[in-house]
């Protein structure tokens, strides 16, 4: 491919040219904001430009109802309303249109002297909302293709899709995060890869307040009075009201262009005669399933360490929360992680997690060690929250086989960077791998990281590995460290002081599958991974709703071969190969520490840095006439100025990219058929550093 003439960079700063001139994006609407994988950005910024009050409404003592910013506006037809003494609020109707004099009348009889009659109780079964049910507790509005849906206290609705959801009234709780009214819109996603999600009705806090009342004023700025009133006969005690509204993204839009993933957000065919379809709810991207799918499963066990985690962190406790969430592959590890951070996210404003699984990743694509502060709850698989996170450093593998202490050595880093004054929880992931050298990279993380909590995540009633509790890790050898049991990291603990304790808590996964990987389609780990990556990249469309723009229509970066350095970190390349190599590639965005320079050639690493990085990029072109590279990123110019250094990786770009997107004519670049890995020296040359076999360990 051939760059734009005229590009020789002058300096650091021009260095990374984006020949389009300035990089501007379209403003983000407001329906925009629970878009992912931009969500955390667009309501960080959102939060810096308006300090005025705290975003998270979640940490209020007393739920503040919608309805107190409504009751004065001229579509509601009530004035300010007066606190009594009981309590209570006294409403005074000012324009009493025939509706709310009928709401008054059936409000009156309903609640005569202030006792509730028996309606009050009739027709409330708690459990999941399917059938016949979904059309008496929900109601359309046709006009904004949005629905209202009443549930009671204990009641669920368990869905295929996506979709946004706001509380009006009460609250609710999907994956362990409570939302409650006057909180922002939250995507929901629910895809076929994963268990379904579940939206279940929570204890009203308040039992002081006129539900009905209250009710009625909310439900007028979203329905009609033939709705409404229809609704208004379900409201009962602990009611809670949420709206559902469709929700398309960049994402959603960039994944459905593939003709193998247009079903993705769809019900899986296993699942089909579950499917709860002619509701009100149709058409707004979700699909109900009845009580035949169960759903997302959480064990006793789970429930407890969860409370026990959220108990000792909201306690009395020395310093931060540091919760290290181990286990073997397929065990629910990625997901007991998510409700557990979603769980956090309810007491507090913010959650560090720091990423120890190369496989398969929480918030980039994989091949990825990263500390993230999290601050948006996580309601979907990871391939709907890809963003760049604080601090990241670019391993480029999915396993860490061929260099243990480099992946250690990253792990450290990471932690150093992060700030010590912060009292925030800190969760750290693991890897799958539980045996023989995979076993003693966690000895080695509980000793370098000053741990409070490891959960041991195990399914079948026994433990994969050996139980590392603390009486274990005395005597536990690990791949850096070895007994006497002491952190390996100075900074944390003096050089003398006894073995740290911590609580160790088994958690037993009880869902069907446990242990063995998925077999449906999207459910397999290279498929997890291809997911995430395409979520990473999705972020190169725009926000605004139009046709998908292929990634070979847009506009690459384009930067001198002299001004950045190009190293291959998963095996070894000869450097007359190394552009061969890249091409066509993913590589990682690094910053490396000392200066790159040049004497009029490409600079080419022969060895793996641990440095930052800061997103990712594909290599689309290599101009070797003009000596440029040309590169596709989301990755914001600002930031792009401090790049210097592309890292290659043994992370492929799905083939999905380079085969199956629209108009390209002729020859596919990039790909070839003539190729025959049969032939000596055709595949990767893998490099072990420091890798010893376990037979001979005792011989050392």
């Amino acid at each position: 491919m051939k760059a734009n003439k005229n590009t020789h960079a002058k300096g650091k700063s021009q260095k990374w040219k984006d020949v389009r001139g300035k990089r501007c994006r379209p403003p983000i609407s407001s329906s925009d904001l629970g878009s992912t994988p931009v969500v955390s950005t667009v309501v960080k910024e959102q939060q810096q430009s308006r300090k005025k009050k705290q975003n998270v409404k979640r940490l209020k003592s007393k739920v503040k109802p919608v309805s107190d910013n409504k009751i004065n506006t001229p579509e509601s037809g009530f004035k300010k309303s007066y606190p009594q003494a009981n309590g209570s609020s006294a409403f005074t109707l000012d324009n009493e249109s025939d509706d709310s004099q009928d709401w008054k009348e059936y409000s009156h009889s309903a609640y005569g002297n202030g006792v509730k009659t028996s309606d009050d109780t009739q027709d409330v079964q708690p459990g999941r909302l399917e059938g016949e049910a979904l059309h008496h507790c929900a109601q359309r509005d046709d006009r904004q293709n949005r629905a209202v849906l009443i549930m009671q206290l204990g009641q669920t609705l368990c869905f295929r899709g996506k979709c946004l959801v706001t509380c009006l009234y009460g609250r609710v709780e999907v994956m362990g995060f409570t939302i409650e009214e006057g909180q922002q819109p939250y995507p929901l996603f629910s895809p076929a890869s994963h268990s379904p999600l579940t939206i279940r009705s929570m204890q009203n806090p308040d039992d002081t307040r006129d539900d009905r009342t209250e009710a009625s004023v909310i439900l007028q700025q979203y329905l009609s009075a033939a709705s409404r009133k229809k609704l208004l006969k379900k409201v009962r005690s602990n009611t809670s009201i949420i709206l559902l509204e469709p929700m398309e993204t960049p994402l959603t839009r960039f994944l459905s262009s593939f003709t193998e993933l247009s079903e993705l957000f769809s019900t899986p065919a296993s699942e089909l005669m579950s499917a709860v379809l002619d509701t009100p709810l149709n058409g707004l991207g979700m699909i109900p399933l009845d009580c035949t799918v169960e759903g997302m499963k959480i064990s006793k066990s789970c429930r407890d360490a969860l409370q026990a985690v959220v108990s000792a962190w909201k306690g009395e406790m020395e310093g931060s929360a540091v919760i290290l969430v181990c286990g073997a592959k397929n065990v629910g590890k990625s997901t007991f992680i998510r409700i557990l951070i979603n769980t956090l996210l309810n007491h507090t404003t913010s959650v560090d997690y720091l990423e120890g699984d190369l496989g398969q990743t929480e918030f980039t694509p994989a091949g990825c060690l990263s500390l993230t502060s999290v601050k948006e709850p996580l309601l979907g698989p990871p391939f709907t929250h890809q963003h760049s996170p604080e601090h990241m450093v670019y391993y480029g593998q999915s396993s860490c086989e061929s260099d243990l202490d480099r992946y250690l050595e990253s792990l450290k880093s990471l932690w150093r960077r992060r700030s010590q004054s912060r009292d925030a929880a800190v969760v750290i992931n693991t890897m799958g791998w539980v045996k023989g050298f995979g076993f003693q990279l966690l000895v080695d993380m509980i000793r370098f990281f000053p741990v409070s909590h490891v959960l041991q995540l195990s399914h079948g009633g026994v433990n994969q590995f050996p139980a590392l509790t603390p009486e274990f890790l005395r005597t536990a050898h690990g791949y850096q460290t070895h007994p006497p049991a002491q952190t390996a990291l100075d900074e944390f603990t003096e050089s003398h002081s006894p073995p740290r304790s911590y609580s160790h808590l088994v958690v037993q996964s009880e869902f069907q599958g446990a242990g063995r990987q998925g077999t449906a389609r999207h459910q397999r780990t290279n498929e997890l991974r291809e997911l995430s990556l395409l979520g990473y990249l999705s972020q190169l469309q725009s926000s605004d709703s139009g046709p998908v723009r292929p990634l070979h229509s847009l506009t690459p970066y384009q930067v001198p071969h002299t001004a950045v350095a190009l190293g291959v970190v998963h095996c070894d390349v000869v450097p007359s190969h190394m552009f061969y190599a890249a091409n066509a590639s993913l590589v990682g965005l690094c910053c490396l520490a000392e200066k790159v320079s040049s004497r009029g050639g490409p600079v080419l690493l022969s060895q793996a840095p641990i440095c930052p990085c800061v997103g990712f990029g594909v290599l689309r072109g290599i101009d070797m006439a003009r000596g440029l590279y040309l590169v596709l990123t989301p990755v914001d110019p600002s930031v792009l100025r401090k790049v210097n250094c592309l890292l290659l990786g043994g992370i492929s770009l799905p083939s999905c990219i380079l085969t199956k997107q629209p108009g390209i004519e002729g020859e596919m670049p990039y790909v070839t058929s003539d190729y025959s890995f049969e032939l000596t020296g055709a595949g990767k040359l893998r490099t072990f550093k420091g890798l010893i076999r376990p037979g001979h360990l005792g011989a050392q």
